[in-house]
């Protein structure tokens, strides 16, 4: 009964009106400020007109037999260049192996070199990070599991 009495209240206050005091008009809810788009103009203009740096194609070479393979070896003016290889692998897989080099922002020529077959994705370049050397108790632990698998001894 208690419940009833309590949902009746709610509902009588939630349908009662507000007073006109707390009714504001439209008409007098300020309007949100309009940003000054006039003073951007200019500069998208200027964009617009330049537009992006215009870069030459040296080179752009693509081979594609029939057997699934190809072959890609592109040049820019800019310093970039791209070159893959890619065939059809044991499992199915396509391998790619593959270069590519661009200038950075000091003028230095970056360069990748990169495998990407059943073992994986293998990138090697001089500006990338090398893990350190493994502690010597890893190979220890390396070579104790080796015995194990040698024995016929698995773990789940």
């Amino acid at each position: 009964m208690k419940f009833v009495l309590v949902a009746t209240l709610v509902a009588v206050a939630a349908a009662a009106k507000l007073p006109e005091e707390a009714v504001v008009p439209a008409d007098d809810v300020p309007a949100a400020p309009v940003p000054d788009v006039a003073a951007a103009a200019p500069v998208v203009a200027e964009v617009v007109e330049r537009g992006p740096p215009f870069v030459a194609i040296l080179s752009d070479t693509r081979e594609v037999p029939v057997d699934g393979s190809f072959s890609i070896d592109f040049q820019a003016e800019n310093g970039i260049r791209f070159s893959e290889l890619a065939t059809a692998g044991v499992a199915g897989q396509s391998n790619y192996e593959g270069i590519y080099s661009y200038p950075d922002e000091n003028g230095n020529l970056i360069e990748i070199r990169y495998v990407a077959n059943e073992n994986g994705f293998q990138a090697q370049g001089d500006h990338l990070p090398v893990a350190p050397a493994a502690p010597p108790h890893v190979a220890e632990l390396l070579r104790i599991a080796e015995e194990q698998r040698a024995a016929g001894i698995t773990f789940e």
